[in-house]
């Protein structure tokens, strides 16, 4: 009997051991991005506005902008949305939207009933852009520098603390300068 006891404490003590590690961990809940520092992914999306040009990340460079994925399906979306009506009339950056995987005419609809904080969306139906900028799932904000660098990314519903924690520090800096 004594012989099952010597494993069965080593293995409450690495029990014990994670799950304070992991109550304990300063990064716990964060996603990080492996685009942090690096070029915003290069893309070319249809345009919501119909026969508005492209939307492209060529557009992304020469001023700061917010990225912001979104979908009409995503209950979250709805939520932050008075968030980036905020930032938009805060005027600081313009905000380019990403509507994913979603219908044209209801996300036409969804922006006319809550407001349209966007500069420019881009349909992406099929989800590579998305894929191409790491998105776990909507809604998710990048800010983008003005060289294209990717400099601070926010997994969930915006809202004006994270705006004014994360995001507003950054436009601040000298550009190249990154977090």
């Amino acid at each position: 009997m004594r012989r099952f006891l010597w494993p069965l404490g080593v293995f409450a003590l690495l029990v014990v051991v994670l799950v304070v590690g992991l109550v304990h961990a300063p990064d716990k809940g964060v996603i990080h991005s492996p685009l942090l520092g690096k070029n915003a992914p290069d893309f070319s999306l249809p345009n919501l506005s119909p026969g508005a040009a492209a939307v492209t990340g060529a557009q992304l460079k020469g001023g700061w902008h917010l990225v912001n994925v979104w979908g009409t399906w995503c209950f979250e979306c709805r939520n932050e949305h008075p968030a980036l009506l905020q930032i938009q009339q805060q005027g600081r950056v313009p905000i380019i939207g990403i509507d994913w995987k979603d219908e044209d005419e209801s996300a036409r609809s969804w922006l006319q009933q809550l407001g349209d904080p966007y500069a420019a969306i881009g349909t992406d139906h099929d989800g590579r852009v998305a894929i191409d900028w790491g998105v776990y799932g909507a809604p998710e904000s990048f800010l983008v520098d003005p060289a294209g660098t990717v400099v601070e990314k926010w997994v969930g519903a915006m809202t004006p603390e994270i705006w004014q924690q994360k995001f507003l520090p950054h436009l601040a800096l000298p550009v190249g300068s990154g977090s």
